[in-house]
């Protein structure tokens, strides 16, 4: 695993963050933003989360662009300008939460590291009893069907009411 390429992706993944929120071009923003999805995808993939790879990729750079565009095509193009009180106040609250996030992380244990709880204690135990708890022989599908079946009912459940919610907001109303 290459950490400098983790870095440099990071470091893309910021300046596309900071591009979508100030620029007031909308179709600038929701590009930067699908391209936001396709780099955290490729982070995900890096770090050995491909499950993960695969919905970001999905969800984040394919779905959510689309639903954009759709959007776009209904409404203005440019953005009407935000206060820069406003616009400063949003930059702080960002750099916060990203310095709160920072933190958080030197607490975990560092990639690929064996020694770390999960490497010790649940991910041996979900590979050496998946088949026999839950005769499902493939160790992500057990974990995501089985093990934590109903937080996944309830991821399937917030994006299908999410996609409900936006095709409702984009359905043309018949008078």
């Amino acid at each position: 695993m290459s950490v400098l390429l983790v870095a440099l992706l990071l470091a893309f993944l910021v300046g596309l963050a900071i591009f979508a929120t100030w620029t007031r071009d909308l179709f600038a923003a929701a590009v930067a933003l699908a391209a936001y999805g396709f780099v955290m995808s490729l982070i995900w993939a890096e770090i050995g989360a491909l499950d993960v790879a695969f919905t970001e990729a999905v969800v984040g750079a394919g779905a959510t662009t689309v639903l954009f565009l759709a959007t776009l095509l209904r409404t203005a193009r440019h953005a009407s300008r935000a206060p820069d009180s406003l616009r400063v106040l949003a930059a702080a609250g960002g750099l916060a939460l990203a310095a709160a996030f920072g933190a958080a992380a030197l607490g975990l244990a560092p990639w690929a590291d064996l020694d770390s709880p999960p490497s010790l204690h649940v991910s041996p135990r979900y590979l050496e009893r998946t088949l026999e708890e839950t005769a499902t022989p493939n160790a992500v599908t057990s974990v995501l069907a089985d093990y934590r079946g109903y937080d996944t009912l309830i991821e399937t459940t917030v994006i299908v009411t999410a996609g409900l919610g936006c095709w409702l907001l984009l359905h043309p109303r018949r008078a």
